[in-house]
């Protein structure tokens, strides 16, 4: 997907023009939006934003152990909220994933070490070319949570960023609303569109960039 902000090189312009010609003719009603993901009896759920859902989506359903990611929005003061609301509109709401999963084959320390090394925590205007707060980062944690997500942030501020501030927040969960139904799946759906959108969109460049030999670490490549 492609901010308000996006930049202005032709390349971007092309993909601005494929993503939002589909973001702006999307159905909004009620009945197109995706259920909540459910979280059965032994299961447990973290959320997170990390720039376009699409693409942390793809990551986090190649981790084992993941059972399902949901795209959806959290953090603002809309209820149920669209996605035009959240890219145009500042509401407060971030694009997030919600990522249910089996506790007894990966732990949420390992799903925050996926997390941290498939995006830029040190960008604070976005990620990659999707710029503006809906495409920032951030941790939704629950008071079970929160020590284990701080830890997790200070080895890596402390240990991979010793000289560049990590930006990405840790905030107390608010409610998870889940995202209109075309953009579930995205890059399943549209592999074409997808692939294209995140190479131009330089998510992987970038990451690689950051991360050296640890991006995508705990991602399995597909």
């Amino acid at each position: 997907m492609v901010s308000r902000l996006i930049s202005k090189a032709s390349g971007l312009a092309f993909v601005a023009a494929i993503i939002g010609a589909i973001a702006l003719a999307a159905p909004s009603s009620a009945e197109d939006y995706a259920p909540l993901p459910e979280v059965a009896e032994g299961q447990k759920s973290a959320i997170f934003a990390g720039g376009c859902f699409w693409c942390i989506e793809s990551d986090f359903d190649k981790v084992p152990g993941v059972i399902s990611t949901t795209s959806g929005y959290s953090g603002g003061t809309s209820v149920r909220p669209s996605y035009k609301q959240v890219t145009y509109v500042d509401e407060g709401h971030y694009e997030v994933l919600k990522v249910v999963y089996d506790p007894t084959l990966v732990s949420y320390d390992a799903l925050l070490d996926a997390f941290w090394h498939s995006v830029d925590p040190t960008d604070d205007g976005g990620q990659f070319c999707d710029r503006g707060p809906s495409y920032e980062t951030a941790i939704f944690v629950t008071e079970e949570q929160r020590a284990i997500a701080e830890a997790s942030k200070k080895r890596i501020a402390e240990g991979e960023y010793p000289k560049k501030p990590i930006v990405t927040p840790i905030l107390d969960a608010k409610p998870f609303y889940p995202a209109e139904t075309y953009h579930q799946d995205y890059y399943q759906k549209n592999p074409i569109r997808y692939r294209y959108y995140r190479s131009r969109c330089g998510r992987d460049a970038t990451v690689k960039r950051v991360w050296g030999p640890n991006a995508y670490k705990g991602i399995p490549k597909s």
